[in-house]
């Protein structure tokens, strides 16, 4: 399983990652139109965690966002999956393409998304008349936060890091034969980023789940964690600063957006 330089390997990962960056691209510029049609109804009163979406736009949107947000992210994994199999056809071995890979990858991510959006109405539903909760709703807010900082210190964080920040030794120690274990090799990565990278997400919520700027602070935060050698103390700085700003919106709510629960 050693990897290809060729130059029919160099084309093929400039194809691919291009198709990675305009997808996401697309994906963004998808986000912003809709972030400014959410804030524009905001405006006329509180959506809930939802921001007024039903079942399938939700999750169509989630899917955009992890497009949008993961793709630039995973992109040198999916590059190394692509590479070993590039050695592999070259070979005469067999070959899967990368959007298996991808595919199961994505999948983890979307059944995020369903679990998000059923825990998002079950809280909206559980605040509507509910003033204690909604009087709150920025200090739980807070709470989520320092949350997130914390579990950025964690064992379980470093772990599921490590398996991110080390692509080919994460697709040579999980090699699965054929097109079925590449899909599991995709999902078993996106099970690792899902673990590495999952309360990053659920802080949209009291900070806006259309947030485009929070999605971007978060998108470079999780590639630099990812691949930057100071990736690490890029991720304990994001733990402090995260801590910090929910214990101030513990002591000051109003300077946490709520989400109009």
């Amino acid at each position: 399983m050693t990897t290809s330089a060729s130059p029919a390997w160099s084309r093929e990962r400039a194809v691919i990652l291009g198709v990675l960056l305009v997808l996401a691209a697309v994906a963004w510029g998808i986000l912003i139109w809709q972030g400014r049609s959410a804030s524009d109804e905001a405006a006329m009163g509180g959506m809930g965690l939802t921001m007024g979406m039903g079942a399938l736009l939700f999750l169509t949107i989630w899917v955009v966002m992890m497009v949008a947000m993961m793709f630039p992210t995973a992109a040198p994994m999916i590059l190394t999956f692509a590479q070993v199999h590039a050695g592999r056809r070259a070979r005469g071995q067999g070959y899967v393409p990368t959007w298996i890979f991808v595919g199961g990858y994505l999948a983890v991510w979307s059944l995020v998304g369903v679990v998000a959006y059923g825990a998002a109405v079950g809280v909206t539903n559980l605040a509507t008349g509910n003033m204690w909760l909604m009087d709150h709703a920025a200090r739980i807010g807070g709470a989520v936060l320092i949350l997130a900082g914390l579990y950025q210190l964690s064992p379980l964080k470093r772990a599921c890091l490590a398996k991110c920040r080390t692509p080919l030794a994460f697709v040579l120690g999980s090699w699965r034969d054929g097109a079925r274990g590449a899909l599991r090799m995709g999902v078993e990565h996106g099970s690792y980023c899902l673990g590495c990278c999952w309360l990053l997400f659920v802080i949209l919520f009291p900070l806006g789940l259309m947030n485009v700027a929070v999605m971007a602070t978060v998108t470079v935060l999780i590639f630099a964690e990812k691949a930057l050698p100071i990736g690490p103390r890029l991720g304990q700085l994001a733990a402090a600063v995260l801590i910090a700003y929910g214990a101030l919106a513990l002591a000051m709510p109003e300077l946490l957006p709520t989400t109009g629960m």
